[in-house]
């Protein structure tokens, strides 16, 4: 997914607003010297404008349900190499910038790092967070639903949303927190496509049973029925996935600075390692974050093999999407290669 743009959508921009009544809210900001440790200190952070709250219906998580966690947030000032190194520690791939006002200014992503960063050649010692950074980043509140924060970053085509309650920056949402709510939509349309097939199954044996030529009648509706039910509500991987899907490639061989440029060209944040089109391993992201650029490693020597996940759990094309999500959040990744019959990469 890309990182966040703020055109057309409302933005916390307005959280520079700041007025003698309100008091400032207070985020962490973690300080460290060489990365090899931190320690936290206070930074005052102006009340944004909240969007409108979502009534909540249905029984529906909010986000605040979640399981959030707290913001890492650091000065804008900090180079990439730093911001890196603090962001492994944490085991984060996101991280909120603060200005000279101590302001947010900012977020800086895994994929900014690797695609505005070492896609372009810049230096990570050299180079600041802010110069890469996304300014100004959408932000959702603390009793939104979770599916609507889902659906606001997959429209938006970036993972994460800074979470606001009472005029505060609380956290960072990730997607991966929204999954299960994405999977319990889907259950919930998978079961009422069942309930629909049985319903019909019931018409149609009161219809076999009146006598009115029940052989063949009775029995054709229930393939129909069927398939209709699989595809409506249980589909496949291969209904969303065409012909032109692009699948970001490269071979154990490749510099990570080479994978780098893939993703930045193909506009997304991994590549798959091939060997003859064969599926070897992955490289995403925020594998590039934390153990590339955090272990001060040359982007332009280090082989993609030496740090890729190998052998990867894979999807077929036959695999629900259901399945696929399942399998992704039980394992708590957000890539799942999707292989075609003849386990050549077809898909990411």
């Amino acid at each position: 997914m890309t990182t966040q743009t703020s055109s057309g959508k409302r933005s916390i921009s307005s959280i520079r607003r700041t007025t003698s009544a309100s008091k400032k809210p207070v985020l962490q900001s973690e300080e460290s010297g060489s990365g090899s440790g931190s320690t936290s200190v206070n930074e005052n952070i102006s009340k944004p404008e909240s969007p409108l709250a979502q009534p909540v219906s249905n029984g529906e998580r909010t986000v605040k349900k979640l399981r959030l966690s707290k913001a890492l947030t650091i000065p804008e000032g900090t180079t990439v190499l730093d911001a890196c190194r603090r962001m492994a520690s944490r085991r984060v791939d996101a991280v909120l910038l603060t200005d000279s006002s101590a302001l947010l200014s900012g977020i800086v992503t895994d994929k900014d790092i690797a695609t505005r960063v070492i896609a372009e050649g810049l230096r990570p010692e050299h180079t600041l967070v802010s110069k890469v950074m996304t300014r100004n980043p959408i932000f959702v509140t603390s009793d939104s639903l979770a599916i609507e924060a889902l659906e606001k970053m997959v429209q938006g085509k970036f993972r994460h949303l800074p979470v606001v309650e009472n005029g505060e920056v609380i956290a960072l949402l990730d997607i991966t927190k929204c999954l299960y709510d994405a999977i319990s939509r889907m259950e919930k349309a998978a079961e009422q496509g069942s309930a629909l097939a049985a319903a019909v199954e019931g018409v149609d044996r009161q219809w076999g049973g009146s006598g009115s030529g029940s052989g063949n009648f009775s029995s054709a509706p229930f393939p129909f029925i069927e398939t209709m039910r699989e595809r409506m509500f249980k589909p496949a991987l291969s209904t969303i996935i065409t012909e032109n899907s692009k699948v970001a490639l490269v071979s154990p061989s490749d510099p990570v600075f080479v994978a780098s440029k893939r993703m930045r060209d193909l506009r997304v944040n991994s590549v798959i390692i091939a060997a003859g089109n064969k599926i070897h391993g992955i490289l995403t992201s925020k594998d590039i974050l934390m153990r590339v650029v955090a272990q001060n490693l040359s982007p332009e020597l280090t082989l993609v093999e030496k740090v890729m996940t190998p052998s990867p759990e894979c999807a077929s094309m036959e695999t629900t999407i259901l399945d696929a999500l399942h399998i992704m959040h039980d394992g708590k990744f957000l890539h799942l290669p999707v292989s075609d019959k003849d386990g050549f990469a077809a898909a990411f």
